[in-house]
């Protein structure tokens, strides 16, 4: 009996002591933090559902993501109710002179978006000297974290011009030294843009030979594909062609049919992506959640051949009547195409600015291919063009390996009339297509701006909410974050976005700019030794 006593006795004490433990295991201890976001719904860039949790950051990093208790903190933002979701990042991006200018290196516009970090050097135009653009960013500050791709058009055109020519073997072998150095001072892959000049001289032999040192190293090929409308599934073949040669994950860049006989070939095309994906190729894609497209009216309505030496010389042709019958029957084609063609600025004839052509030409009773002319000739305007279908749009958003990017460019406010999507492009994807329409659930449209885009450049230490991630943060309001900016006031700002932290400091307070300057030039570690 008292052997039966004695071991009930040890087996309550036993429980006890067990009890207590778990117990002791389920107290954490305290958490410091010179930041506290706290009791937020938290989306951590994973596609995962939110979870009620808490922030934490000391400097500039999270340091702890979950219930916490607080220990010392410097500040607490209550943010019950609130989305907290890691810093945008915008794959494709134009600010590479922008962002270094003294009037707009803040980047209020994406900063205002919930974007922490912008990719620069896209579509084959930018800085071939890598290092001396990131030590720029480094010793003036940034608004926003600034990751770099090799602009192909710009290194082609230190090598052979703007010339419509195949590189020798020893050029190709200077191209392909151009692009080894990049890579090696931080580049984060390369980036063509094959519908513009010089880019668009480029053969797939070429274009794979340059991208095999980004491959070496661990980067992407990040493409303006060749077509966007009647050849676009060659486009897209051509780019994921380009990545198995040279062994180096693909990107299309702004995926989409422009074009109203093409509409629906998106279809097909991601098809193309997604049969690449199954053979064990890398292949991803982005896309600005907008029905109109922009780009100069030069790339937009004039072929290849006709613009072969730069601007000078096309303007040239376009001055010499024999040379400008040639290029009429393939302008009218383009115009064709493209019926909703929208001029964004036009310094000869103000009053052109934010008109369409067919209303200029119906205004002055004059033929459309006349005053396309005319607007080539005396300016090249930058346009828009009102070419996709809203079903396509919606299509491709939900395809799980498309992030969003905006395809704009930091800027102020002017009398242009300019492309929304710089000011709109994010708030209007999780605002309104995500939370308004439900098109795709609200944590996947978060990871397609966040994790991501981090896991397609390769970042580590970007794009999640986790312990020692940096501390990009984005706090938004799920019932009031939506895009202000329109194609007749693009220079609105969003609503419902009151915190942004680049790098643990606050870029957006309140829901006000505080012109912090704390983003940083990312740098790629290479793969290969230096």
């Amino acid at each position: 009996m008292r052997r039966v006593l004695a071991a009930g006795l040890w087996a309550g004490i036993l429980l006890v002591l067990a009890s207590t433990r778990v117990v002791t295991a389920q107290t954490p201890p305290p958490v410091d933090a010179d930041i506290l976001l706290r009791g937020g719904q938290v989306l951590d860039g994973t596609g995962s559902p939110a979870v009620t949790a808490d922030v934490a950051i000391i400097g500039d990093r999270i340091v702890a993501v979950g219930q916490l208790t607080p220990g010392k903190i410097g500040e607490t933002i209550d943010c019950t109710g609130l989305i907290v979701a890691p810093g945008f990042i915008d794959l494709h991006n134009h600010s590479d002179e922008s962002i270094v200018a003294d009037e707009t290196r803040t980047a209020e516009n994406y900063i205002r978006q919930g974007c922490t970090t912008l990719v620069t050097g896209n579509c084959g135009g930018g800085a071939v000297d890598v290092a001396k653009y990131l030590a720029e960013i480094d010793a003036h500050g940034a608004g926003t974290n600034i990751a770099h791709l090799i602009p192909h058009g710009s290194t082609r055109a230190l090598v052979l011009g703007r010339r419509q020519v195949d590189p020798t073997p020893e050029e190709l072998a200077k191209l392909q030294e151009f692009v080894d150095k990049g890579m090696r001072e931080g580049a984060w892959g390369i980036a063509t843009g094959l519908i513009y000049i010089p880019g668009a001289y480029s053969k797939i032999d070429e274009l794979a030979a340059m991208t095999e040192p980004v491959g070496r190293h661990g980067g992407i090929y990040a493409s303006h594909i060749r077509s966007e409308d009647n050849a676009l599934l060659e486009a897209v073949s051509e780019a994921i062609e380009i990545g198995r040669r040279a062994n180096t994950p693909v990107h299309v860049s702004h995926l989409k049919a422009s074009g109203k006989p093409y509409w629906g070939m998106v279809r097909a095309a991601a098809k193309l992506i997604e049969d690449a994906q199954a053979a064990g190729q890398r292949v991803t894609a982005d896309q600005y959640p907008y029905t109109a497209s922009s780009t100069s009216l030069e790339a937009m309505l004039l072929p290849d051949w006709a613009r072969e030496g730069g601007r000078e010389a096309t303007m040239a042709r376009l001055a010499d009547p024999a040379q400008l019958e040639k290029i009429r029957p393939a302008l009218q084609i383009a115009l064709d195409e493209r019926p909703r063609v929208r001029i964004v600025s036009y310094s000869p004839k103000p009053e052109y600015t934010g008109k369409a052509i067919h209303e200029i030409a119906a205004a002055e009773d004059r033929p459309q291919i006349e005053v396309a002319i005319e607007l080539l000739r005396d300016g090249s305007p930058a346009a828009i063009n009102f070419g996709m279908t809203e079903e396509d749009v919606r299509f491709v958003m939900q395809r799980p390996w498309v992030a969003t990017a905006s395809d704009g460019s930091v800027k102020e406010p002017s009398g242009d009339m300019v492309h929304p999507r710089s000011f709109g492009t994010f708030p209007r994807k999780i605002g309104y297509y995500a939370i308004k329409e439900k098109v795709l659930p609200l944590e996947q449209a978060v990871r397609s701006a966040s994790g991501l885009p981090a896991d397609v450049l390769g970042f580590v230490d970007r794009g999640y909410l986790k312990p020692g991630q940096f501390a990009d943060v984005v706090v938004f309001n799920p019932e009031a974050i939506i895009d202000g900016a329109t194609f007749d006031q693009p220079f609105e700002a969003p609503q419902g976005i009151p915190w942004v932290f680049v790098n643990g400091k606050a870029a957006i307070r309140n829901g006000e700019p505080t012109k912090s300057l704390s983003g940083r030039a990312l740098r790629h570690m290479s793969k290969l030794p230096q």
